[in-house]
C-alpha cells in the first residue's frame, strides 16, 4: 500500500535531486524509498561496527561536495545549532 509523505527540503537540493533522478531514469519517490529501505533494513550492528550501505545508496552523491573521511556530522550539527540558538 502506498502512502503519501510530505518532506521539507532545501529548494536547491530538490532541484538537483530531480535532475539526478531524471538522468538515472528514476523518480524521487523511488530513490527515497530505496534509501529508506536500505537504512531501515540494516541489521543492528555493534557500536564500533560501520553501518553497511548499499552500492545504490552510495551512488547517490552530490557532485562537488567532498567531505573528509573523519567528518563528524553530529559534531558539526551541534555546533551549528549552538551558534544558531546562542548556547
Amino acid at each position: 500500500m502506498n502512502t503519501k509523505l510530505t518532506l521539507k527540503l532545501d529548494k536547491n537540493v530538490i532541484e538537483k535531486a530531480k535532475i539526478y533522478a531524471a538522468q538515472h531514469k528514476h523518480s524521487l519517490s523511488f530513490m527515497i524509498e530505496n534509501y529508506l529501505k536500505a537504512v531501515t533494513s540494516s541489521e543492528k550492528t555493534q557500536a564500533n561496527e560501520e553501518v553497511k550501505i548499499s552500492e545504490f545508496v552510495k551512488s547517490i552523491g552530490i557532485d562537488g561536495v567532498n567531505l573528509p573521511e573523519d567528518f563528524d556530522y553530529k559534531k558539526e550539527l551541534t555546533e551549528i545549532l549552538c551558534k544558531k540558538y546562542g548556547v
